[in-house]
């Protein structure tokens, strides 16, 4: 067996590992938690309907002056749902050709993917807006 010496991540470049960031503090673990939970509460539409709509105004209105930093997962999440209105009714028109029910199982599947990895990005401190937003009517 021949011995070739270290492998690439076993060689010391003389640097040191970048820093794990702090753990967060209370009050903005608290910010982070809620924040996930406006990303998540959109999916509550698929148990009750109109429940992904109201949900999030309601955790956003009730928790923005105690909690500043979900405003702008809340402006995400809104301009989110203002968007997949306007896809819907797209979706709608273009159900009499067809096109629109791939077109409904597409917004589905975007609107419960986004909301997920929106969800996480909040609980590790990053707002992530969500791709295919058309309206930003809360910035």
């Amino acid at each position: 067996m021949s011995d070739i010496g270290p492998g690439p991540e076993q060689q010391e470049t003389g640097t040191e590992p970048p820093a794990a960031p702090p753990p967060p503090t209370g009050d903005e673990r608290e910010t982070r938690q809620w924040a996930m939970f406006i990303h998540f509460s959109v999916l509550a539409g698929w148990v009750v309907p109109l429940a992904g709509l109201i949900v999030p105004i309601i955790l956003w209105q009730v928790k923005k002056d105690e909690l500043p930093g979900i405003v702008p997962h809340a402006h995400i999440v809104m301009n989110w749902i203002i968007s997949s209105l306007i896809y819907s009714v797209i979706c709608f028109i273009l159900v009499f050709l067809v096109i629109g029910i791939f077109g409904f199982m597409a917004l589905a599947l975007a609107t419960i993917i986004f909301a997920i990895i929106g969800g996480i990005k909040a609980n590790e401190g990053e707002a992530w807006p969500y791709p295919g937003t058309i309206v930003k009517v809360f910035k």
